[in-house]
């Protein structure tokens, strides 16, 4: 079988084809999953960030979580180690998609049972301290197949 001209042009044809189809794919689906935009204005938001930092700081809440058996464990506690009472809201979702994103109340300490696929979490909580801070934390978590 000789290599002539036409056979080179479909081999560089389908190479590029190939390349181009994968990349189309995979554009499509980075515009599908992604959630959306974090603020609607960065500059804006940046001009804050560090008093909302500083006034979150002051409060020395620490949050924890674990995720055991189908079950979600989530504590927010104070300085003191204490649950914190005020309510809070807990979303748990992909850091890369927000279809799979689901959110509930809690106060201090809460169990949830719940299906996390194998794979990373992403689990937001935002609460107000009873002086009107706002408080805001990400956590990563992942979860073994």
């Amino acid at each position: 079988m000789t290599l002539t001209g036409r056979k080179v042009l479909a081999l560089f044809i389908g190479a590029f084809g190939v390349i181009i189809g994968v990349n189309l794919a995979l554009a499509y689906n980075a515009v599908r999953t992604f959630p959306g935009l974090e603020v609607a204005n960065s500059y804006v938001a940046s001009q804050s960030f560090d008093d909302r930092k500083a006034a979150q700081e002051a409060l020395a809440w620490d949050l924890v979580a674990d995720y055991d058996g189908g079950v979600l464990s989530v504590a927010l506690r104070d300085a003191a180690g204490v649950p914190v009472t005020s309510p809070a809201l807990l979303t748990v979702g992909r850091p890369t998609e927000g279809r799979d994103d689901l959110a509930r109340r809690f106060e201090g300490r809460d169990s949830w049972r719940v299906e996390l696929e194998p794979g990373l979490w992403r689990l937001d909580v935002e609460a107000e301290a009873p002086d009107g801070t706002a408080f805001t934390r990400r956590l990563k978590l992942r979860v073994a197949p």
